[in-house]
């Protein structure tokens, strides 16, 4: 039987699947009627972004399991890397 994740992983090529990586920091802030999250994880540069009708208790210091896919955003005229995020649990 396959778990959630190895079925969005099989039907969706790009996506990846991170487990056990460490929040160094956790940022919410309102987006019209949508709380954003971002998401700094240790090792890695790129911010992980995902939007919640509610906010979180904070999740910097913890342990997360995630399952995101790579993308590129536009800021100031700039590329950037960013990760959009599909699944976010605690490890």
């Amino acid at each position: 039987m396959k778990s959630p994740v190895d079925k969005l992983l099989q039907n969706h090529q790009n996506l990846v699947h991170s487990e056990g990586v460490k929040v160094t920091s956790h940022i919410q802030r309102e987006e019209g009627e949508w709380i954003l999250h971002i998401l700094m994880i240790e090792g890695c540069d790129a911010p992980f972004k995902f939007k919640r009708k509610k906010k979180y208790k904070s999740l910097k210091g913890a342990k997360v399991n995630m399952t995101y896919y790579p993308s590129i955003e536009q800021v100031a005229g700039f590329e950037l890397e960013v990760m959009k995020v599909v699944r976010v649990k605690l490890y």
